[in-house]
C-alpha cells in the first residue's frame, strides 16, 4: 500500500469516526428521519464500521434507519460476534428478513462460529427454503469449495432463447449481483456451458443459448481444497467458478470476493505456522488460549535448545583455551538462522504458486539456493575474517571464524530449502517447518561447525 493510499485510508476512517459522533447526536435528539436517506448510497463496509463506532445505546436506533437489503449487506461485513448482536437488536421479524436476504455462504460461515442454541434460533426463524440452503452448505468442510460457495445462482437450460434468459435474469436479479458468468445446464441438470452478460446484451432475442455458450469451462467439486480453488482463480483470471457434483450437476458458484477471503486466511495461516503456532491468534484471543496454542512448539524448541547447550559443553576445553571464540558465537548462530529463515520464506512462497513440484523444479531450486548460499557465505566469511583478525590481532582466529561462518551460512540456506521440500513431498504442510524450528536446528548446526573447526585448528589459535 502506497503512502498516499495509507493517508487516504486513515482519512476515511477518521471521517467515519467523526461522522459517527454526528449520527449519535441526531439519533439522541430525535432527528433520525434526516439520516435515513443519507445511508442509502453508503457502501456495506462503511455501514458496518459505523455500527461498530456508535455507542451501544444508539446502535439499535441506527439499525432501524437501514432497509433490509442494506442491513443484509452491512451485517455480512461484521465479525460473527457483532453479527449476532445486530440481529438480536433487529427483533425476530426483521432479523428473519435479513437472514433470508443474506448470502447463504456468509450465513453458513456465521453459523459455524456461534453456539448451537443461537444457531438453532437463527435457523428456526428463516424461511424453509433458505434454511435448507444454509444447512446444506454447513455440511461441507470449512476449507473446501463447498464451504465457500453460494448455492444461490441463476442457470439456464440449453434450449432457452436470449429473451427467455434475460427475463429469468430480471426475475432473479438479486441472485446475480456478484456473478459475471451465467451457467447452462441440460435436461439432466448437468453443467454444459456458460454465457456472459455481454453475450445476452449483444445477441438477438431469438438466438438459442446453446449457440452462444462457451463449452470449455473450468469447474471444481465440493471437496476441492479452497487453496486449490484460489490457485485456479489466479491461474485463469476467473471472477466466478462453478461447483459440480460427481455427475457434473451444478450445485453452487464461488465468487471472487470469497476467494479474496481464502487468500487472506491462507496467508494468516502460513504466518502463524512460520511464527511457530498452527492456530490463529488475533487481538481478541484470550491470554490463556494464546499461551496454550504457542506452548507446544516452544516446549519442543526448548528441548532442542538444550542440545545446543550440550554441544557447547563438548567443546569446553577449546573455549577455555581460546576465550575469544565466545565473542563470535552469537553472530555465527544468528547469521545461520537468518539465512535459513530467508530461504524458508522463499521456498514456501514458491510452493504456493507451484502446485505440482516436479524433479526438475526441485533440482533447479536446490542449485539456485546452493549458489546463493555460496555467494553470501563467501562475502560474509571474508568480511568477518578480516574484522576478527584485526580486532583480536589474530589472523588464524579470523580465518577460523570466517570459514565457520561460510560453512554455516551454506548449511543454513540449504536447511531452509530442503526441509520444506521434504515435508511437501511427504504430503505435509511445508509451513510447519517454521522459522523458530529452522533457527533452532541451525543453531545446532552452526555451533557444531564453529567449535568443531576451532578444535581442529586449535594449535594455530594458541
Amino acid at each position: 500500500m502506497s503512502e498516499m493510499d495509507k493517508r487516504e485510508k486513515r482519512s476515511r476512517e477518521q471521517h467515519l469516526k467523526e461522522l459517527s459522533r454526528a449520527v449519535e447526536r441526531k439519533i439522541r435528539q430525535g432527528q433520525s428521519d434526516q439520516l435515513r436517506a443519507q445511508f442509502e448510497d453508503w457502501e456495506p463496509y462503511d455501514l458496518a464500521i459505523m455500527f461498530k463506532e456508535l455507542e451501544e445505546d444508539v446502535r439499535s436506533s441506527y439499525l432501524e434507519l437501514l432497509d433490509i437489503e442494506s442491513l443484509a449487506d452491512a451485517i455480512s461485513e461484521l465479525e460473527p460476534e457483532a453479527q449476532i448482536e445486530a440481529l438480536y437488536m433487529l427483533g425476530k421479524v426483521r432479523a428473519a428478513q435479513v437472514l433470508n436476504r443474506m448470502d447463504n455462504d456468509d450465513l453458513a460461515d456465521m453459523m459455524a462460529e456461534v453456539p448451537d442454541e443461537i444457531q438453532e434460533y437463527m435457523l428456526s426463524i428463516m424461511e424453509a427454503k433458505e434454511r435448507e440452503n444454509v444447512q446444506e452448505l454447513m455440511t461441507y468442510g470449512s476449507e473446501t469449495a463447498g464451504g465457500i460457495m453460494t448455492n444461490r445462482y441463476v442457470w439456464f437450460k440449453e434450449s432457452f432463447t436470449v429473451r427467455e434468459a434475460v427475463e429469468k435474469v430480471k426475475q432473479f436479479a438479486e441472485l446475480t449481483n456478484d456473478v459475471q458468468y451465467l451457467y447452462v445446464v441440460n435436461e439432466q441438470k448437468s453443467l454444459i456451458g456458460m454465457v456472459t452478460y455481454r453475450d445476452l446484451v449483444l445477441s438477438p432475442e431469438n438466438e438459442i443459448i446453446m449457440n452462444l455458450m462457451q463449452e470449455n469451462i473450468i469447474s471444481v467439486t465440493a471437496e476441492t481444497d479452497q487453496e486449490e480453488v484460489a490457485h485456479l482463480f489466479e491461474k485463469y483470471d476467473l471472477v466466478s467458478l462453478p461447483v459440480v457434483d460427481a455427475y457434473r450437476r451444478l450445485i453452487g458458484v464461488i465468487t471472487f470476493d470469497d476467494v479474496l477471503d481464502v487468500l487472506r486466511e491462507e496467508a494468516n495461516e502460513d504466518i502463524n505456522k512460520l511464527a511457530g503456532t498452527d492456530k490463529t491468534i488475533d487481538f481478541r484471543t484470550p491470554a490463556l488460549v494464546a499461551a496454550r496454542r504457542r506452548l507446544p512448539w516452544l516446549i519442543m524448541l526448548l528441548f532442542l535448545g538444550l542440545v545446543s547447550g550440550s554441544i557447547m559443553s563438548q567443546f569446553e576445553d577449546t573455549l577455555n583455551q581460546v576465550v575469544a571464540l565466545i565473542f563470535f558465537m552469537p553472530m555465527i548462530a544468528g547469521m545461520t538462522g537468518n539465512t535459513g529463515t530467508q530461504s524458508l520464506a522463499v521456498v514456501i512462497r514458491g510452493l504456493g504458486s507451484h502446485r505440482h513440484l516436479d524433479r526438475q523444479t526441485i533440482v533447479r531450486l536446490f542449485w539456485r539456493e546452493l549458489s546463493v548460499g555460496l555467494m553470501i557465505g563467501i562475502v560474509c566469511g571474508i568480511s568477518i575474517a578480516l574484522i576478527a583478525g584485526i580486532w583480536q590481532n589474530s589472523f588464524p582466529l579470523g580465518i577460523v571464524v570466517g570459514f565457520s561462518l561460510f560453512l554455516t551460512i551454506v548449511i543454513g540456506t540449504m536447511a531452509g530449502t530442503i526441509i520444506p521440500v521434504i515435508l511437501y513431498k511427504m504430503k505435509l504442510d511445508p509451513a510447519v517447518a517454521s522459522g523458530p524450528l529452522i533457527t533452532t536446528l541451525n543453531d545446532i548446526f552452526s555451533l557444531t561447525v564453529y567449535f568443531g573447526t576451532a578444535t581442529i585448528f586449535l594449535q594455530y589459535l594458541l
